[in-house]
């Protein structure tokens, strides 16, 4: 399988707070029960944060999403910062 990320065609913005955090514990490859777990949410909601994540980054699969997150975990951690900078200004 060859993973193709485009430079510059993620859009980590169009991600809510939400899916961003389930986007950078994808690169650990633990289970969904386990994601959820730490995020306190339940296993479902992973499943449906993570379909969302796939879909708007134009990715192909949850594995795909883990390696973007993997690649990318610096910019979507800054990222995160900067919104929650944001909302408490």
């Amino acid at each position: 399988m060859t993973v193709v990320v485009r430079e510059g065609a993620l859009d980590f913005s169009a991600l809510t707070d939400r899916e961003r955090e389930v986007l950078l514990l994808l690169a650990t490859g633990e289970p969904n029960r386990w994601l959820a777990r730490r995020l306190g949410i339940a296993e479902r909601t992973v499943r449906a944060h993570t379909t969302s994540i796939v879909r708007k980054l134009d990715l192909k699969s949850r594995f795909e999403a883990a390696i973007v997150s993997h690649l990318y975990a610096d910019d979507i951690a800054a990222h995160i910062r900067r919104e929650s900078v944001a909302r408490s200004a």
